[in-house]
């Protein structure tokens, strides 16, 4: 017996003891084959979960952080002077260009159109009156130059005295000079004329201006003057009005890649889209302005996107995540979970084909939705853990939770 178990299991005995106590010594310890020794010595496979890595067509992006603009601004102001009578609109609302706002006392400025109208009355008249002097003058001056010329005849004859000839010649040129008078008088009526229909038309405007209507299609905001106060002229904001349908989204770039957006901006509209923190709405718009200079400050370069902005979901002031694609291309993607941090840079487990786990560098690049571009260190195909990474180590067998899906992860 003792030679079989020497055969068996290998045991020596180091002392020799009788047959009974040895019996009894090795009933407990059994015998285990190198296999099954193996076998009882090797951890359990460690569940994780697996993704294959896959070559898609993903987009060429460039991410940022935008603010909303409103497509256009305008600060209400008035153009008179004068007592804020009634407020016509309800804040936060939305208006449409010549909507009245806002009405000033029209008092004053009704009398200043009375008193220009009643000046142009006026010039009209003296504009007739020195017309009429002219007319008067004119046949004076007819009548005079021809009595000088039939006294300048006598007088050459000499039947006429010198003197009356003298008398009518200088009637004939005081004539003449009345006419030029009279001239001047109707070219300074027709001026006073003029001035006083242009006073006319200001004072139309001014009283006009009375009215304050919107310049602009878009939304009122806080009423930042009430009525009863007295405002100035261009000096008070009494609101402002935001176009917000169409709307920008403004955001920052390097400038390093100045050069490649211009080139895609000049073959097409580049496609931008606008998420949110706190919400799962996504809006698209087109990339519109790019700056003619770069911040120096920053050496960020700065872009604008308009949006339609139909739900009225972008805000002016928001604060939005900012997608610009440039184009697409080929690259191999694995889930965003597989890539890990290491000291040596990023890695991922990639599962060999007897299950085990190897770590390998991989240089990875942008996101693309949920997974990452892998620039290098993995191919297509190949198969990474995706959930459990903790637990791994080089070497270490796993057990997948179901088979691994392509471009996806098994759970």
């Amino acid at each position: 017996m003792i030679t079989a178990l020497r055969a068996v299991c290998g045991w020596k005995p180091v002392r020799p003891f009788s047959l009974v106590a040895a019996s009894v010594l090795l009933m407990p310890v059994g015998c285990t084959t190198p296999e099954r020794a193996q076998s009882a010595m090797a951890p359990p496979a460690v569940p994780v979960s697996t993704g294959i890595a896959v070559e898609e067509t993903v987009p060429i992006e460039i991410q940022s952080v935008g603010t909303v603009e409103p497509f256009m601004a305008v600060e209400v102001k008035p153009q008179v002077g004068g007592q804020l009578l009634n407020a016509r609109f309800v804040e936060g609302a939305d208006v449409s260009k010549g909507d009245l706002l806002f009405e000033i006392d029209p008092r004053t400025y009704r009398a200043a159109l009375r008193q220009a109208e009643a000046a142009v009355a006026k010039d009209l008249a003296q504009l007739n009156q020195a017309e009429a002097n002219l007319a008067r003058d004119r046949a004076q001056l007819k009548n005079a130059e021809a009595d000088a010329a039939r006294y300048a005849e006598l007088g050459k004859r000499g039947v006429a005295p010198r003197m009356q000839t003298e008398q009518t010649r200088t009637a004939a040129e005081m004539a003449a000079e009345s006419v030029r008078a009279d001239e001047a008088a109707i070219v300074s009526a027709r001026a006073a004329l003029e001035s006083d229909r242009a006073a006319v038309e200001r004072a139309k405007l001014d009283l006009g201006y009375c009215e304050i209507r919107t310049p602009i299609s878009g939304r009122t905001g806080n009423r930042l003057v009430h009525p009863g106060n007295v405002v100035k002229a261009n000096d008070t904001t009494l609101i402002v009005i935001n176009q917000i349908v169409p709307i920008f989204v403004a955001f920052g770039v390097p400038e390093r890649q100045l050069d490649i957006i211009a080139a895609k901006n000049a073959a097409r509209r580049l496609p931008v889209r606008a998420s949110f923190e706190d919400a799962d709405k996504i809006v698209h718009g087109t990339l519109t302005v790019i700056d003619n200079k770069v911040d120096p400050a920053t050496g960020m370069i700065r872009l604008k996107a308009a949006f339609n902005n139909d739900e009225r979901l972008l805000w002016p002031g928001r604060f939005v995540n900012v997608v610009l694609t440039l184009d697409t291309q080929k690259a191999t993607v694995v889930p965003a979970e597989a890539i890990q941090a290491g000291q040596q840079g990023p890695f991922v487990y990639i599962v060999k084909q007897d299950q085990s786990v190897e770590p390998r560098p991989v240089s990875a690049g942008r996101g693309a939705g949920s997974k990452v571009i892998i620039e290098k260190g993995v191919a297509p195909g190949e198969t990474v853990v995706t959930d459990g990474q903790s637990r791994l180590y080089p070497g270490a067998h796993i057990q997948a939770a179901s088979a691994p899906k392509a471009g996806g992860q098994a759970r």
